[in-house]
């Protein structure tokens, strides 16, 4: 595996395991900007092992899934689509106190859940 891959594998790994302990800590907020950033980087470890060349600096999980040639099924393109639209109210918040009571434990718990199988499904994609 190129250097390159395995970089942004090691870093996207290191962030779902961040994601983890987000939760587990009650951050649910940071739980779902890191779920966003691991599989940002998963996907563009797998755009880098497709082109050779380093991914676009873009946050947009739709257009990397795009540029990684994956086709997601039906549940997994509404957590990319979802996770995506989510990582934006996690960045520029218009209500914070609304976005806490919003992002419950089970809501999160299930999220996290969701965000691990699809990283899941695109780490098998690169280790093929």
């Amino acid at each position: 595996m190129k250097k390159e891959v395995q970089n942004w594998l090691d870093s996207a790994r290191y962030d779902l395991e961040t994601a983890r302990d987000m939760f587990r800590s009650g951050r649910y907020i940071y739980t779902v900007f890191m779920c966003h950033l691991a599989l940002e980087k998963v996907l563009k470890a797998k755009v880098e092992e497709i082109t050779g060349e380093e991914p676009p600096k873009t946050h947009d999980l739709r257009y990397l899934t795009k540029l990684a040639e994956l086709s997601p099924d039906r549940e997994k393109q509404e957590l990319i689509v979802g996770l995506s639209n989510m990582s934006i109210v996690t960045r520029y918040p218009r209500d914070f106190q609304t976005m806490l009571r919003d992002f419950s434990r089970d809501r999160i718990q299930c999220i996290l859940s969701k965000a691990t199988e699809v990283f899941q499904w695109i780490e098998r994609a690169i280790l093929l």
